[in-house]
């Protein structure tokens, strides 16, 4: 939160870093964005981050005072931990030392700074994987972030008197944008969570008399199953915001009449859209909240286009989905070939997902043309994965691809193709990825395959793949 605001106040540009990377994906983030200081916590959930930093940049860690690919790396921060852990990591410097730096800065100097900033200016920086296998930068301004988060609480009809219960993460546009800057916006009180447990949520809710709660369908589903729900009470609820994958209509009935949160929306987007695209406002009906993801936002336009035309599709006709507006990134960091490849000459952002839009605005999203598996919120990109795998010695070939899950949503399977000879078991292909990649981009399901199906061009068919997996592991298919 300091960081956030801190940041949007000097206009230095806030590059957000999932705590589940490792080593090899921090390393990418560092020298892809010019990282010029890292701010980080002695860890969660067992991972040591210093360690992982060490690992990351270890002529840096080292206390050679610099690492060759990282030029602009000067300072790394730990916000957290005693003087145990700066000895431990002498290379860091500790939170109350970076403090007495401003005092070296004048009141005057501050307010020069804060005069200079334009909202048109980029001020957030969040890494969102491609089909390329490398993760891209996407530029959001003040302006974007700012307005997006305050159109998302005026469709919640937020006020002075909320209080919003956060337990999504704040390194995603949903933690930082609908969560903090959303609040901020509406005058509320923030009520963050620091790591998802669905009894620390219903606790919060139950303490804190929150009015709103946010979170991705997988939360809300863990916080209604909780064997303890009865004990908190959650009628103060009014609102919230579920977001990130498809609502399930049996989990969103729930929500509204065993939680009382009657008034809760559901929102869609990307983070190259600031993220929030449609949202539904807090008098539709259920039916419009669960079978669409509501209308357009103020101050944006939404387009579906025909695949077949490249026309605007007709009301309930599929196409994709198109928007424009202050909302639209600035682009890619450093990738001008891969913004063009979704911003067109006129503006429009084309998400690559697909929709419908009815007579009366509302839309469905029905598909995706991209290859992107969205387990529990968390976007995974198909070919990230395989582009890693392919450095195992033993896999010759290796193709990832989204599978149904009651409890995510989707899950990551992997067909793979041992080269010859070798051993390899499933539980090896997860130990190697676990020990390099985030823990949500390991795959559930691991099977060995001879050959793939393909198409007479030569394509593989991962449809194929996936119905097969879903067949041999008798996975339910989700709605």
């Amino acid at each position: 939160m300091t960081l956030q605001f801190a940041t949007g106040k000097v206009g230095a540009v806030l590059v957000t870093v999932n705590p589940a990377y490792r080593a090899r994906e921090l390393r990418y983030v560092l020298e892809q964005s010019d990282a010029a200081a890292l701010f980080l916590t002695e860890g969660v959930k067992g991972a040591d981050f210093p360690e992982i930093l060490a690992d990351a940049a270890p002529s840096f860690a080292g206390g050679s005072g610099g690492e060759e690919g990282l030029p602009y790396l000067r300072h790394t921060v730990l916000m957290s931990g005693g003087a145990g852990a700066l000895e431990k990591a002498p290379y860091l410097t500790g939170w109350a030392g970076f403090e007495e730096g401003a005092d070296g800065v004048s009141e005057e100097d501050l307010r020069e700074r804060q005069a200079s900033l334009s909202a048109d200016e980029v001020i957030n920086m969040q890494y969102t994987s491609g089909t390329t296998g490398f993760p891209k930068g996407v530029q959001l301004t003040h302006a974007n972030i700012v307005k997006n988060a305050f159109y998302i609480g005026e469709c919640m009809e937020l006020g002075p008197e909320d209080r919003v219960c956060i337990p999504v993460p704040f390194f995603h546009c949903f933690g930082c944008v609908l969560g903090t800057l959303n609040v901020v916006t509406h005058e509320g009180t923030m009520v963050p969570v620091e790591a998802f447990d669905p009894e620390m949520v219903l606790r919060a809710v139950h303490e804190e008399r929150c009015t709103a709660l946010l979170g991705v369908p997988t939360m809300f589903i863990a916080e209604l199953d909780h064997p303890d729900f009865e004990k908190y009470d959650t009628s103060s609820l009014r609102t919230g915001i579920m977001a990130g994958s498809p609502c399930p209509i049996e989990v969103m009935k729930k929500v509204v009449n065993v939680m009382g949160a009657d008034e809760i929306t559901i929102a869609y987007g990307q983070t190259e859209s600031s993220p929030v695209i449609t949202q539904t406002r807090t008098d539709d009906p259920i039916e419009r909240r669960v079978a669409t993801v509501g209308r357009v936002h103020p101050e944006v336009e939404l387009r579906i286009v025909s695949l077949e035309t490249g026309e605007d599709a007709e009301p309930g006709e599929q196409g994709e989905l198109w928007t424009r507006g202050y909302h639209v990134m600035k682009g890619y960091y450093k990738m001008p070939d891969k913004t063009g490849e979704v911003i067109d000459d006129e503006g429009w952002l084309h998400t690559g997902d697909l929709a419908t839009i009815d007579e009366e605005g509302y839309v469905k999203i029905t598909g995706r043309s991209k290859d992107m598996i969205i387990r529990g919120g968390e976007n995974v990109y198909p070919r990230e994965i395989e582009e890693f795998l392919y450095t195992h010695p033993e896999i010759s070939d290796v193709q990832v691809y989204g599978v149904p899950d009651e409890r995510y949503g989707e899950e990551v399977a992997a067909a793979v193709k041992k080269r010859p000879g070798s051993e390899l078991a499933e539980e090896d292909v997860r130990e190697f990825c676990r020990e390099n990649i985030a823990h949500y981009k390991v795959p559930r399901y691991v099977d060995f395959v001879e050959e793939y199906p393909m198409t007479a061009s030569g394509k593989i068919q991962k449809y194929k793949l996936r119905e097969a997996a879903v067949e041999r592991h008798e996975l339910v298919e989700t709605a």
